[in-house]
């Protein structure tokens, strides 16, 4: 019998579309709705809801509460994880998510930051990147990169298909002189790829100080705090430089919304490394990156998800 995990979100009307967006893309089958100040919009658009829970009526919050129900699956923490930081990157598009807090029932945090590590299991990604828990013993070969992780409760893992499409394009674009940001950085595993892959310079973002806490420890233990710059903030507040790469492993809404921007941090030339993207959303995606003026080089898909790699156009040869 599969168990489920009840992941809870308070927020407000008027992002309530975006956050339910949020959870479906994380796998939910429907969403639960308790919010009294849409029950008119209700009646209009009744397609916007799978169900209204009678809960509303006795909630004292009063804001909207939105509710998914996820399958105890091997990546459960990281998509947990994912929602969490998804939730927290939207204000800084605009967005008043409220308290914007993500609670899960049957799953209690402080159990649960050591019950997942049954699951984390060194992992061979792309040609010759090797993601291996920091306590688990593993004999590497001569041409292997390995990359110890210990993420706490930041997303990152490497064990999700959107983390490994992300460092397998990684492998394929960095090079020695690479200046690469880390968008929405979570455990750090996609920056520090990058710096072990021989980035001159990374710079991983994230607004969450777990996530950023993480992202330290990480960067130490493989010993390449000289060539990744960590900076908890927004993106627009953080970073005034460009990069050769940018890669950001988050949904397709904020990607859609970062799209907007993605020109003004990157050269002339630069690669933008897209993933956390359902496959129903690819068509969208690429409209969005195409309408801000990027090429796109690849699309790739494994299980549910999809990568896109684009590129910002050379002007001259237009």
């Amino acid at each position: 019998m599969m168990e489920w995990v009840e992941v809870s979100i308070k927020t407000t009307t008027e992002a309530v579309e975006a956050v339910a967006n949020i959870l479906y893309d994380a796998g939910v089958a429907g969403v639960v709705i308790e919010d009294p100040n849409d029950l008119n919009f209700m009646e209009t658009d009744e397609n916007s809801w799978d169900y209204v829970d009678e809960a509303i009526f006795d909630n004292d919050y009063e804001g909207a509460i939105i509710k998914g129900y996820l399958p105890e699956t091997p990546d459960l923490v990281d998509k947990i994880e994912l929602i969490r930081q998804s939730v927290e990157l939207l204000p800084q598009y605009g967005l008043d998510v409220g308290i914007g807090e993500v609670t899960t029932l049957e799953v209690h945090e402080e159990d649960w930051s050591e019950s997942w590590k049954k699951y984390y299991k060194t992992t061979k990604i792309g040609r010759n990147i090797i993601i291996k828990p920091t306590w688990e013993d593993y004999q590497h070969d001569g041409d292997e990169l390995v990359i110890e992780m210990d993420p706490g409760m930041a997303f990152g893992t490497g064990t999700h298909e959107t983390t490994m499409m992300c460092v397998m394009e990684l492998e394929n674009y960095v090079q020695p002189n690479s200046t690469v940001f880390d968008i929405g950085c979570g455990s750090g595993i996609l920056g520090i790829t990058a710096a072990k892959l021989g980035a001159q310079k990374v710079i991983a973002v994230d607004i969450d100080e777990v996530a950023v806490d993480a992202t330290r420890n990480n960067v130490n233990h493989n010993g390449v705090e000289e060539v990744v710059d960590i900076r908890q903030g927004n993106l627009m507040d953080v970073v005034t430089e460009k990069a050769d790469i940018v890669v950001a492993n988050i949904i397709a809404e904020v990607i859609i919304l970062l799209s907007k921007d993605i020109r003004q941090f990157l050269v002339e030339g630069g690669i933008f490394i897209a993933s956390g993207i359902i496959l129903d959303k690819i068509d969208t995606v690429k409209e969005s990156l195409i309408s801000m003026g990027l090429e796109i080089l690849k699309v790739d898909t494994m299980g549910e998800w999809a990568v896109i790699v684009s590129k910002v156009k050379d002007e001259n040869h237009e």
